[in-house]
């Protein structure tokens, strides 16, 4: 019996050149689902943990799940390339900005007589402009500079050291995420003061490249079978890296 040709040896392209995927679109599903939810269920709640001796170390509640949001985007990048990753981000952004629009909607719509879900319906759903600009802005600017970071390195080392390459883009991009995001969402606050923000951004930077660094079997797993899969390695030689660019180039 033959094998199968998907699981054939990748052959490395770069990103300029044509090839049609099998997985791509269920990547990108994977990723707009998980940053969408990781925005509703707990970007704006902060929790904590008790540390030997007890004291109380605070964290968001969306780092929990908001990580596996940049390690899809890791493995689009490292499998699709910088270009395909580009239009990823962009349909995450567009899904960010048409989810507050829909809340917005809804919330402000007056209740049915009797219905007396409103407050907590506004406590859940209710983000201030503010917020939903500050999870915009970080969200754009971490993605890209992730992505960035993860493709130059990959030509850098040659395809070397995915490991490198995925917790180094995690340190700059999660590192931009978290210190935009929580100082333009909640500096000067009510129940933010100053010591708690930069604990929380210091707390949401080390646990989400922990979360990139403890997931790093599993990311090489998912590459290296997608790879095989799709049938290519694709290198960002000639990319257009501006954020900006045309999807295809």
């Amino acid at each position: 019996m033959s094998s199968d040709p998907t699981d054939s040896a990748p052959q490395r392209l770069s990103a300029s050149q044509e090839h049609r995927f099998r997985y791509y679109d269920f990547v990108m599903a994977g990723f707009v689902t998980i940053l969408l939810l990781s925005n509703l269920i707990g970007a704006s709640k902060p929790s904590y943990v008790t540390l030997p001796g007890g004291t109380e170390w605070s964290f968001g509640a969306g780092v929990l799940f908001f990580p596996v949001s940049y390690i899809i985007g890791d493995v689009l990048t490292e499998v699709y390339g910088y270009a395909r990753a580009r239009r990823v981000i962009w349909t995450g952004f567009a899904a960010l900005l048409f989810m507050a629009f829909m809340a917005w909607v809804v919330v402000a719509l007056p209740p049915a007589e009797g219905w007396d879900g409103q407050e907590a319906y506004e406590k859940v759903f209710g983000n201030t402009w503010r917020i939903v600009a500050a999870s915009m802005i970080a969200f754009w600017a971490g993605e890209f500079a992730n992505s960035y970071v993860l493709a130059r390195m990959k030509v850098w080392t040659q395809g070397r050291h995915l490991w490198m390459r995925t917790i180094g883009s995690t340190v700059v991009g999660q590192g931009l995420d978290s210190v935009i995001f929580y100082p333009l969402a909640f500096y000067g606050i009510a129940g933010w003061p100053p010591e708690l923000l930069w604990q929380v951004v210091l707390s949401q930077w080390l646990i989400k490249t922990t979360w990139e660094a403890v997931l790093t079997p599993v990311t090489y797993a998912v590459v290296g079978w997608l790879k095989r899969r799709e049938g290519v390695d694709i290198y960002d030689e000639t990319t257009d890296f501006s954020p900006f660019a045309r999807s295809g180039d």
